[in-house]
């Protein structure tokens, strides 16, 4: 916190927002510097904050977002005006989507320019009004203390998500004399007795009833508190989309979670529940199957949904019964039910998943199934796993076990390019722990750059590239509606492991399964960042189907365009 003697004396605009930022808690901001923001860079010279040097704006965007999700404090980015703040807006995005806390900070032109079309000039107020839950032009340096105090509860109460400020670079410049904010506090909702002994009275009435966790806003806590109650009650819980760290997989209660390759049988169990306990999660269109588990407006299934933000619940599902109430304060309040009635369903639930979740050896001379399983078997649920979007991470959410909470990171939005910037992240904030991160070929090459930036940080993370010479999901869709007519889905490679060499990390490149442990030690050991390529047999394009099956299936339905 900033000095009794600092809070009055006259301070740059600069100077007033990084003493904010110190004052709420902030240890590390992600950003690529820009003329539009050189006073607060200046500021930063002197406080203790550190400041991550990313590559591109869209990584240092995607480095805040992870770190938001394993903090559930806001991850602050910086960027300057117009081409930054656009770069960055795909991390934006994925806070908004994934609830995430994330403080966007972007320089803007000078207070004398706003209106004409400056260099690089934007309307960030109307740029992000749909990506954000704020945005905001910071006009008075003397208004950056409440400006910036009000960004941060925002950021973190309710539905957690990103808010966005603005700065003119005169106002960073100018000088003011204004006295320091207060910490900010989250504002959390917590339910009322009566609202819990409904629950629990639904509840048992049920006959196959699910629990269904996730979104934002969780805790260490809230997963602990969730899986006790759970267990107590014999209830089975399902996590939702990217989710699926949420529940120790170890426990009797874990069903498994919804995601674009769901096991059949969940699904099947989803469809058959006769109540729902919805905890924390909005029910989006992955975790619902296109809206087909759970129908709108009115789910077959009871549906009791406890959400933090009262603007969200009903908003799509009209729920038999809403708690306002964010999940740490549900979990930690609720008593368990007797589940006599339905343990049998739930242990039947647990088993389906495990069988699922087996990887079995196939025919690939690189099997990405038996990779998966010795990532798990080595790190024994150690280790920080992020999983970048594409066709690839189904391998990794099927078959790699989870045992804590935020020990796996996935943007939720779908973003591709979010890997190797979370890893940065993660590994920022947990250095004495295993961070490994799956991509694909194509979203490795969106964000590849932001390998020097571990280099830079001294961050030894491992990033694990599935290469099959394609965007895999595009590819897989193509073939599905257009068999067979490939174009715009291939791609020429360059040379991972030599690009990661040119970066200062260790690299190598692997064709045969038998290779990877050994190589995997070598990186483990590595002392730096490390690259390992997986050279991918792209016609295995998912765990459950080849690009031959799907054009099989394709000619035979006569579904092809």
């Amino acid at each position: 916190m900033a000095s009794d003697a600092a809070a009055v004396a006259s301070r740059s605009g600069g100077r007033i927002l990084v003493d904010q930022l110190v004052l709420h808690g902030v240890e590390a901001i992600f950003g690529v510097p820009g003329e539009s923001y050189l006073a607060a860079l200046d500021a930063l010279h002197d406080a203790p904050i550190r400041f991550v040097n990313a590559r591109h704006e869209a990584g240092a965007a995607n480095m805040a977002e992870a770190y938001g999700k394993l903090t559930a404090r806001p991850g602050v980015c910086f960027v300057t005006r117009g081409p930054g703040a656009t770069h960055g807006s795909v991390g934006v995005h994925t806070a908004f989507q994934d609830s995430t806390p994330m403080l966007y900070l972007v320089g803007q032109v000078p207070r004398g320019e706003l209106g004409r079309e400056a260099l690089q000039e934007l309307d960030y107020r109307a740029m992000f009004a749909p990506l954000a839950k704020w945005a905001e032009e910071v006009i008075d340096p003397r208004r950056i203390p409440e400006l910036v105090r009000r960004a941060f509860v925002l950021a973190t109460s309710g539905r957690p998500g990103p808010v966005v400020l603005s700065f003119p670079e005169d106002v960073l410049v100018e000088q003011a004399v204004v006295a320091d904010s207060l910490p900010y506090a989250p504002s959390a909702g917590a339910p009322a007795i009566a609202e819990l002994a409904r629950v629990r009275e639904r509840l048992a009435r049920a006959a196959r009833p699910l629990l269904l966790v996730g979104g934002g806003g969780w805790s260490a806590e809230a997963a602990r508190a969730a899986q006790a109650f759970a267990e107590a009650s014999a209830l089975a819980v399902v996590c939702s989309f990217r989710c699926q760290d949420y529940i120790d997989s170890r426990s009797a209660s874990y069903a498994g979670h919804l995601t674009t390759l769901t096991d059949p049988a969940l699904a099947r169990r989803v469809r058959e529940s006769d109540l729902l306990l919805v905890v924390g999660d909005r029910l989006g269109d992955v975790t619902t199957a296109g809206y087909t588990l759970i129908e709108p407006p009115v789910p077959r299934q009871e549906l009791i949904h406890v959400y933090p933000d009262p603007h969200e619940i009903g908003r799509v599902f009209a729920p038999a019964l809403a708690l306002v109430s964010g999940s740490t304060a549900f979990f930690e309040t609720i008593e368990p039910v007797d589940g006599t009635g339905w343990a049998a369903w739930s242990a039947a639930a647990h088993a389906e998943y495990l069988a699922w979740s087996r990887p079995a050896p196939g025919s690939w001379q690189l099997d990405l199934a038996v990779v998966v399983g010795q990532v798990a078997e080595r790190l024994a649920g150690e280790a920080i796993v992020i999983n970048d979007a594409g066709n690839f991470s189904t391998w990794v959410s099927r078959f790699l076990p989870f045992h804590s909470y935020r020990s796996q990171l996935m943007p939720e939005s779908g973003a591709m390019g979010y890997a190797v910037p979370a890893a940065v992240a993660a590994k920022l904030l947990h250095p004495g722990r295993p961070v490994i991160c799956f991509v694909g070929d194509g979203g490795f090459q969106m964000s590849a750059l932001e390998l020097a930036t571990a280099v830079q940080e001294e961050l030894s993370i491992v990033v694990i590239v599935v290469n099959n010479g394609m965007y895999g999901t595009i590819r897989a869709f193509q073939e599905r509606a257009y068999p067979g007519r490939v174009f715009g889905t291939a791609l020429r490679n360059p040379d991972f492991a030599a690009l990661a060499r040119a970066c200062g990390a260790h690299g190598e490149a692997i064709e045969r399964t038998e290779q990877f442990m050994p190589a995997l030690e070598r990186a483990l050991a590595a002392g730096r960042p490390a690259l390992l390529e997986l050279r991918v047999d792209g016609e295995a394009i998912s765990p459950v189907e080849t690009i031959s099956s799907i054009r099989a299936r394709a000619a035979a339905s006569g579904t092809a365009h």
